[in-house]
């Protein structure tokens, strides 16, 4: 009995011995596509060379020390030790910085996270506080070193005047962001999601475009592989590459910035792979509704660069307005970044990237779906 077959249909291999056959074309089509992102050298530069750019210039300027120009000091109210300094503690005082003044210490203390100032200074009770940012530890350092001097000074001129008087005025420091975090450990967590969001984004679409366009997709239809091996394939390389730049990163990180990671930074790696799925759909979407590879680049960049600035990839958020912080709470970048931060910085164990995780499969399912829906096999 002979069986017929309709000219361009497609005959799916049977189970049992069938299965070994189409893990022959899985792992072929992985190591090909591997291969094709390690040769195609921009590909390697978005996805590698071109985050890592921003890490190195990041943790360069975070740790570098050397001379610097006087900081910007915002006095906020009255602060005796510096409004009533001797002539020459006043003129020490505008070599080494330059003050101006304020009434709004909200207002002030958003400078300084704003990088418009570089630190505030108030009083309070005797006590004379120095509000800096950890983004520019120079400045800081340099600021808290004068107010202390200062405070000293004010001290010392109070005690021989009374002897046996307790000290009149007491000095202390604040960072105006988190204080668990310096900045390069912000700054790489933060760094690796995007670059894991841009390799994915961008791998799918500009990879599917380019198949659809050669004609090698009609072919992979007609051959004798399954439409899950195709798919298994990219995600494979992807969640492999996602790795890849994760060791690079953290290596980098911890070997060259002084990175120091929370004992439960390994999680960081479930997270990834989250991560990497919801944006590998993200560019299967971009690639599904573009026609050429140079629209469907495009409209992954229009995606993923935003989406780094409002997800916290190169700043923090946390005077931002309300609205945009809940913007960014919509995007799957955020969720990712979060995740990264408190379980390589914070010190949080696994229940921190139970919502993450669960949020990043939820983006992943979403446009997975709507990407089959719009998929198309031929241009």
């Amino acid at each position: 009995m002979s069986t017929s077959t309709t000219p361009g249909s497609r005959t799916e291999p049977s189970t049992g011995a069938g299965d070994a056959k189409a893990a022959r074309p899985l792992k072929a089509l992985t190591i090909a596509m591997f291969k094709g992102f390690v040769r195609d050298r921009m590909t390697l530069f978005w996805a590698i060379a071109f985050p890592l750019m921003f890490l190195v210039l990041f943790g360069g300027i975070f740790t570098s020390q050397g001379e610097v120009d006087p900081a910007e000091v915002v006095v906020v109210g009255d602060v005796s030790v510096i409004d009533d300094a001797p002539a020459e503690a006043q003129k020490t005082i505008e070599k080494s910085v330059d003050i101006t003044r304020s009434d709004d210490l909200d207002a002030a203390l958003e400078k300084v996270r704003d990088g418009d100032a570089d630190a505030v200074v108030t009083e309070e009770g005797g006590e004379v506080t120095v509000h800096y940012s950890a983004a520019d530890p120079v400045a800081g350092a340099q600021i808290q070193g004068v107010v202390q001097a200062i405070v000293q000074q004010a001290n010392t001129a109070v005690y021989q005047q009374s002897t046996g008087e307790p000290p009149t005025f007491m000095f202390a420091s604040s960072q105006v962001e988190d204080d668990s975090l310096e900045q390069i450990q912000y700054v790489t967590p933060s760094l690796l999601g995007w670059a894991v969001a841009m390799s994915a984004t961008f791998g799918a679409a500009a990879n599917l475009v380019m198949w659809r366009k050669s004609g090698l997709l009609r072919r992979l239809r007609l051959a004798p592989v399954r439409t899950s091996s195709v798919v298994l394939a990219r995600v494979g390389v992807s969640l492999v590459i996602a790795l890849v730049q994760a060791v690079i990163f953290v290596g980098l990180g911890v070997g060259a910035f002084g990175l120091q990671l929370s004992g439960w930074w390994p999680l960081m790696v479930p997270l990834l792979l989250a991560g990497t799925l919801a944006f590998l759909s993200i560019g299967m979407l971009a690639g599904a509704v573009s026609k050429t590879e140079e629209g469907a680049i495009g409209l992954a960049n229009f995606i993923v660069l935003p989406m780094a600035f409002l997800s916290g990839s190169f700043f923090p958020l946390d005077g931002a307005p309300t609205w945009l912080r809940a913007v960014s709470n919509c995007l799957p970048l955020k969720h990712l970044n979060q995740g990264m931060l408190d379980v390589m910085v914070r010190e949080q164990g696994p229940s921190a990237i139970v919502l993450p995780i669960v949020i990043l499969l939820g983006f992943a399912a979403v446009f997975a779906t709507v990407s089959a829906r719009l998929f198309r096999w031929e241009a």
